[in-house]
C-alpha cells in the first residue's frame, strides 16, 4: 500500500511540476502580451518539455525524499542495490565495486554517510566510504567500538561462519533507523557477502604479503647485524691477543737469549744465567695468566655454566675496588643476549676500579623483554667520553645485535652507563618459519 501511495504522490508532485512549467511557458507569453504568437507559438510545447525535463532531473531528488518522508518507502530496494552493486562488480575488480557499494548503501537507507569496513587480523579498516571526504576514519578493534563512533548509527556485520569478514554501517545524524533501513542493509549484507568476503580476504592477504616482506627485510637487517657483532669480536680479540703477546713474547725471548749466551759463552755465569731464567720464567707465567683472561673474556666458563651474574661476580673478586653487585636475570637466555651484556658490563668494571674509590654499583635487571645493566661510579676518575672510547667495541657488538647503550654523568658527579638487549635477537627468524609451514 505504501509503495501505491508513494507512486501516486511521486506522479503527483512531477506533474505538477511539469504543469507550472508549460502554463508559465506556453501560456503565460500570449497572455502578458494579449496576442497570439504566430509561428513562435508552435514552437514553445517544444520548448517547454526540454526544460520540464531539465527540471525534473533536477526536483526528482526532493520530491523522492518528501516522498520517503511522508509514506517511509523508498525506490531503492535490496533488489536493485544488489542489482546496481553486482553491475559495478562486473564492470571492474571488487575493490573498486566498493565504493559503488557504500554509494548505494548510502542512497538506500537516506543516511548522511555510509562506510564498508573490512576485517584486517584483529581490527576493523574503513575500505570504502560515500560520500568521500579524504579524511582519515583510522581503525576500529571491534563492532562495540565502532558503535562508540559518533558518525556511526546502525552497522550490520558480514559474517563467514564464525569469522567476521567485514561491517556495513551508516550515519544518521537527525534521523531515525527504521526497519526498512535495517532490512535493507542486511539485505544487502547477505547478497553481498561474498562480494565482501572476497575482498577481505584479498586485503588480508595483500597485508600479509606485506607482513613477509617487512620480515624478510628485518631479516636481512639482523644477518648483517650478527655478521658485523662477529667481525666486532674478532677485530677484539685480535686486538687482546696482539696487546698481551707481543711485548711479552719479545721480553722472554730476550730473557732466554741471555740465559743461552751466560751459559755458552768461554767463561759461563751460571748465576747471570739463573737470573736470567727466572725473568723467563716470571715472564712466562704472565702470559700464561693473561692468556687465561683472555680466554675467560673471549668464552668464560662461568658466564656459560652459571649466568651472568655470576661471571661478574668472578670479574668482581679480581678487581682492586669495592662492586655491589644487584639482580640478574628472570632465566637463561641465549648466549649473545648474556655474553653481550657481561661484556659491556666487565669492561666498564675494568675500566672504572683502575683506580680506587667508593664502590661501584653493578645492577642487572630483565623485564618488558628486555636485559638491561646499570653501572654506577660515584666518584670516576675517568669522564663519561673517555668511557665511551674504552667500550667502543663492546658498545659496536650490542648495537650489531639491535641493542642501545647510553654512558652519562649525573648531577652528583656520579657516572652512569646503562645497556640493554632484547631476551631474543632473532624472533622474526621463528615467525617468518612458522608461516612458511
Amino acid at each position: 500500500m505504501n509503495r501505491v501511495i508513494a507512486g501516486a504522490l511521486r506522479a503527483t508532485g512531477v506533474g505538477v511540476v511539469v504543469l507550472a512549467v508549460f502554463v508559465v511557458v506556453v501560456g503565460l507569453p500570449g497572455w502578458v502580451l494579449g496576442v497570439g504568437l504566430g509561428q513562435v507559438g508552435v514552437l514553445l510545447p517544444f520548448v517547454a518539455a526540454t526544460i520540464c525535463a531539465m527540471v525534473v532531473m533536477r526536483v526528482l531528488g526532493p520530491v523522492d525524499r518528501l516522498v520517503e518522508r511522508l509514506t517511509q518507502h523508498r525506490g531503492t530496494t535490496p533488489y536493485s542495490a544488489l542489482a546496481e552493486a553486482a553491475a559495478r562488480i562486473r564492470s571492474g575488480s571488487p575493490d573498486s565495486a566498493l565504493p559503488g557499494l557504500a554509494e548505494v548503501l548510502a542512497e538506500g537507507t537516506g543516511a548522511q554517510r555510509a562506510v564498508v569496513w573490512l576485517a584486517v587480523s584483529d581490527r576493523l579498516v574503513p575500505a570504502a566510504v560515500h560520500p568521500a571526504t579524504g579524511e582519515d576514519l583510522g581503525t576500529a578493534q571491534n563492532l562495540a567500538v565502532l558503535l562508540e563512533r559518533p558518525d556511526t548509527d546502525h552497522v550490520v556485520p558480514v559474517v563467514d561462519g564464525t569469522e567476521l569478514r567485514a561491517v556495513l554501517a551508516i550515519g544518521k545524524p537527525g534521523s531515525a533507523i527504521t526497519p526498512a533501513d535495517q532490512q535493507l542493509m542486511r539485505d544487502l549484507a547477505g547478497g553481498a557477502g561474498m562480494l565482501l568476503r572476497g575482498v577481505a580476504m584479498n586485503t588480508e592477504l595483500r597485508e600479509r604479503v606485506r607482513r613477509a616482506d617487512e620480515l624478510a627485510r628485518e631479516l636481512a637487517r639482523s644477518r648483517e647485524r650478527l655478521t658485523s657483532a662477529r667481525d666486532v669480536e674478532r677485530r677484539r680479540l685480535v686486538g687482546e691477543l696482539s696487546h698481551a703477546t707481543t711485548d711479552r713474547l719479545s721480553a722472554l725471548r730476550i730473557a732466554l737469549d741471555g740465559a743461552r749466551e751466560d751459559l755458552l759463552s768461554d767463561a759461563p755465569d751460571a748465576r747471570r744465567a739463573r737470573a736470567a731464567l727466572d725473568r723467563a720464567r716470571t715472564g712466562l707465567e704472565e702470559l700464561l695468566d693473561r692468556f687465561r683472561v683472555i680466554a675467560r673474556g673471549v668464552y668464560p666458563a662461568v658466564l656459560r655454566d652459571q649466568g651472568p651474574a655470576n661471571a661478574l661476580d668472578e670479574v668482581a673478586a679480581d678487581l682492586d675496588r669495592d662492586v655491589d653487585l644487584r639482580g640478574g636475570s628472570a632465566g637463561r637466555l641465549s648466549w649473545e643476549v648474556e655474553s653481550g651484556i657481561y661484556y659491556v658490563a666487565a669492561s666498564a668494571m675494568q675500566r672504572l676500579a683502575e683506580r680506587p674509590g667508593p664502590a661501584l654499583t653493578v645492577e642487572l635487571s630483565h623485564s618488558e623483554g628486555r636485559f638491561a645493566v646499570r653501572v654506577v661510579d660515584p666518584e670516576p676518575s675517568v669522564s663519561a667520553g673517555e668511557l665511551r672510547a674504552t667500550l667502543a667495541g663492546e658498545l659496536e657488538r650490542l648495537a650489531a645485535l639491535g641493542g642501545d647503550a647510553g654512558v652519562a654523568g649525573e648531577p652528583g658527579g656520579a657516572l652512569v652507563l646503562v645497556a640493554s638487549l632484547p631476551e631474543r635477537l632473532e624472533p622474526l627468524v621463528d615467525v617468518i618459519r612458522a608461516g612458511r609451514a
